[in-house]
């Protein structure tokens, strides 16, 4: 299977992108031929999937292909455009395989209800190489949205696995994206994206078998009702490849913004033990840590290590923080320390704006550097 970016062609337009689908489609269709009737059933075709589009695509597709390609580029920049042109091809793609659905076909696989998702080895063939070339082109650009906001996934980890997975097919926010999709779409088609998105939620199952089956079943929806295939396709090809776009950017242009958030709190510090504490002394302060707290403070102690070779077991062996251990440690630190509080301010603005309980901290640690510099 071809290890092409998607990328943007303008010189020859509309007839360009049809024949780089028609490509991508052709060995699609001969991953399709190799699988068999177990895989489809059972979902193992996605395990398969996830292995032959992301192995040699993203040895390849890494940050320095992008900067040789777009030296100088924004990201946003970069991003943005990836996002339209994966969403014209998943537009084209819908066209040419609902094309080859017949109305008995459609309504064949409809009646199977989506458990078992079509009888007709035309059917199957057809239904496989569309739900197999979506979900390569979503999980591609999920993974060039990542590498371009500089937090690419480590594939071998089961975790930053998972978490592409659920960002590439906005697996968990189905009511939001069903919401983003349905205020886009002409009203006949509606009702029916309604439906696609209505069981879009999976449960904490982590197994690609069971994404697999996910897929397959919700792409069943759009194929299932006659002589609504093809434009139903098309529409939902398109606006959900660029929905899931948008929120690979919006998940992975915030974890950047963290990370940076992270990296420039660590360079500006020469206290960093201090910096540490004086961070989860903030977060400590709700007894709910946010996804972004708990991001920022995991990269606060990767390069605090890296950095300045800081390894901080107690605060590592900490389970309920005493706010007073933060200050006799602050106590104890010799020089300037009035970035601290820049320190804590920002903390506790990483996930929006400061609780009561963050302010009550960043005045007590307000009050008490301004008690040590008049000494």
């Amino acid at each position: 299977m071809t290890t092409a970016p998607i990328d943007g062609v303008d010189a020859d337009g509309d007839e360009t992108d049809r024949e780089a689908v028609e490509h991508e489609q052709a060995e699609i269709r001969e991953f399709v031929k190799r699988l068999s009737a177990d895989d489809i059933r059972s979902g193992n075709w996605f395990t398969k999937l996830v292995a032959q589009a992301l192995g040699a695509y993203t040895r390849k597709v890494n940050w320095q292909y992008f900067q040789e390609r777009y030296a100088g580029v924004p990201a946003d920049v970069i991003v943005d455009q990836r996002i339209k042109m994966a969403a014209r091809y998943a537009a084209i793609e819908g066209g040419l395989s609902a094309g080859a659905y017949t109305a008995a076909v459609a309504a064949t696989i409809g009646s199977a209800g989506g458990a078992s998702p079509a009888t007709v080895p035309a059917a199957v063939a057809t239904l496989m190489v569309d739900v197999a070339y979506i979900s390569q082109l979503q999980l591609r650009l999920a993974h060039d949205i990542a590498v371009l906001y500089r937090v690419p996934p480590d594939l071998d980890d089961p975790e930053d696995l998972w978490k592409m997975l659920r960002v590439a097919f906005t697996i968990k926010s189905g009511e939001a994206a069903r919401a983003g999709v349905v205020k886009v779409v002409p009203g006949l088609t509606r009702q029916l994206i309604k439906r696609f998105y209505a069981k879009s939620v999976l449960s904490a199952a982590k197994g690609l078998p069971y994404v697999g089956k996910y897929l397959l079943q919700r792409s069943v929806i759009k194929v299932g009702i006659p002589l609504v295939g093809v434009p139903l396709s098309v529409v939902l090809n398109r606006w959900t490849t660029l929905l899931a776009g948008r929120h690979a950017q919006a998940v992975f242009r915030n974890e950047a913004r963290v990370v940076e958030l992270a990296e420039r709190l660590t360079a500006r510090t020469e206290h960093p033990n201090a910096m540490l504490w004086v961070a989860w002394l903030v977060i400590a302060a709700d007894q709910e840590k946010s996804d972004d707290e708990a991001l920022l403070v995991r990269h606060l102690v990767r390069l605090a290590r890296e950095r300045h070779g800081v390894v901080d077991e107690g605060l590592a062996n900490v389970v309920e923080l005493d706010p007073a251990e933060v200050w006799r440690r602050l106590d104890a630190e010799t020089g300037d320390l009035d970035h601290l509080l820049e320190v804590a301010e920002q903390v506790a603005a990483v996930d929006g704006a400061p609780t009561k309980r963050e302010e009550a901290v960043l005045a007590e640690l307000r009050a008490r550097l301004s008690l040590r510099t008049t000494r």
